[in-house]
C-alpha cells in the first residue's frame, strides 16, 4: 500500500498542518506553505502539494531539527541524544482511521517504520482536530509520514473540520523541579527565560506542588476543577516512565501535582494505558513530563 505514495510518486495535492513552537524554517520545495500568526508561542505550518513536495519538505524539517539537537548537545553533559519530535495536526474523523481497529493500524506504522506515534486522547482547544506526535530518526519520520498520508488520502475527513488556531493568549507559568513552564492549550512547555523568575518564587518557602493552596500563585489551588486525560505508553517504554522502584513516575507525580494511574499490562496488547487526573494545568504539565521521560530516560 505503501508503494502508492513514493518519490514523485502520487498525483495528487495534499495538505499536512504541522505544529510547531519559536521559529519556523522557510521551506521552497514545490509545496505551497503557510505559517499562522506569528504573535503566538504556538505557530501552524500548513504544507499543500503534491505528495513527493510534502515529503521533501518533511525531510527538510527533520534533518534540521536533528541538526538543532546535535548543536545543543555539543557542549552538553546529556549522553542520550533525543529523538526528533514532530506534531501534526489532523481531523478526529480522521484519527479513528490511523489508530486502527484495537489499534492495529498504528501498531503497524510503528513497527514498519521505527517511529514512535502517539494520537492525542482530546482534540486540540476550540477545534476539531487532534494532535498526533512522531518522534525518531529523520527517516523514520519520513517514512512514518508517508504511510500516515496514504491513510488521510484512503480516509478523508468526515463532516466539516473546525481548524485548530493557537491565540496570543497569555499563557500560565507554573514553577516546578527547578524549572518553569507556560501553558499552551493542554500542553506544558519549557519556558529558560523564566529562570531567574523561577529563583525569585523559590524564595518564598514553603513550595507545595501545583494543585494544592500556594499564597505566591493565586489561582493554582485546590478549587481547580479536575478531569481526567488518557494516553496510551507502548510497553517496551512503560519503564521510562515508571523508574527504578517507581522513581520516576513518583517524581513526575511530584512535579506535576497529578494523579497518574498506569493500568496493568493486558495480554495481546503491546501498550499500556495511563490515566493522569488533576486540573489543566497539572495534566499538561504531566503530559511533557511524560513525554519527556520517553525521550530521555533509559528502561529499567
Amino acid at each position: 500500500m505503501d508503494t502508492k505514495v513514493t518519490e514523485g510518486g502520487l498525483n495528487v495535492t495534499l495538505t499536512i498542518r504541522l505544529l510547531m513552537h519559536g521559529k519556523v524554517m522557510h521551506i521552497t520545495l514545490g509545496a505551497r506553505i503557510n505559517i499562522s500568526e506569528g504573535s503566538c508561542p504556538e505557530r501552524i505550518v500548513t504544507i499543500t502539494g503534491p505528495t513527493d513536495a510534502i515529503f521533501k519538505a518533511f525531510s527538510m524539517i527533520a534533518l534540521k531539527f536533528e541538526e538543532d539537537i546535535n548543536a545543543s548537545m555539543t557542549n552538553s553533559t546529556v549522553t542520550s541524544k533525543p529523538p526528533v519530535t514532530l506534531r501534526l495536526v489532523v481531523p478526529a474523523s480522521q484519527c479513528g482511521s490511523l489508530i486502527g481497529k484495537g489499534g492495529s493500524k498504528i501498531k503497524e506504522i510503528r513497527e514498519s517504520t521505527g517511529a514512535q506515534v502517539q494520537v492525542a486522547g482530546d482534540m486540540l482547544p476550540n477545534s476539531t482536530e487532534r494532535a498526533v506526535t512522531i518522534s525518531g530518526t529523520p527517516d523514520a519520520i519520513i517514512q512514518c509520514v508517508k504511510q500516515i498520508c496514504v491513510v488521510m488520502l484512503e480516509s478523508p475527513p468526515k463532516g466539516a473540520t473546525i481548524p485548530y488556531r493557537p491565540k496570543p493568549a497569555s499563557a500560565p507559568i507554573i514553577f516546578a523541579g527547578g524549572q518553569a513552564f507556560t501553558i499552551q492549550g493542554q500542553y506544558a512547555i519549557p519556558h529558560p527565560d523564566l529562570t531567574k523568575l523561577h529563583q525569585l518564587a523559590m524564595q518564598h518557602p514553603p513550595f507545595t506542588p501545583l494543585g494544592q493552596t500556594t499564597p505566591g500563585f493565586p489561582g493554582l489551588d485546590a478549587t481547580t476543577p479536575t478531569s481526567s486525560h488518557e494516553l496510551t505508553i507502548p510497553n517496551d517504554l512503560i519503564g521510562c516512565i515508571i523508574g527504578r522502584q517507581g522513581s520516576k513516575i513518583n517524581e513526575i507525580r511530584q512535579m506535576s501535582g497529578a494523579q497518574i494511574k498506569i493500568a496493568n499490562a493486558t495480554e495481546g496488547s503491546a501498550e499500556r494505558q495511563v490515566t493522569i487526573t488533576g486540573s489543566p494545568a497539572n495534566i499538561s504539565l504531566a503530559q511533557y513530563l511524560i513525554n519527556a521521560s520517553q525521550s530521555t530516560s533509559p528502561p529499567i
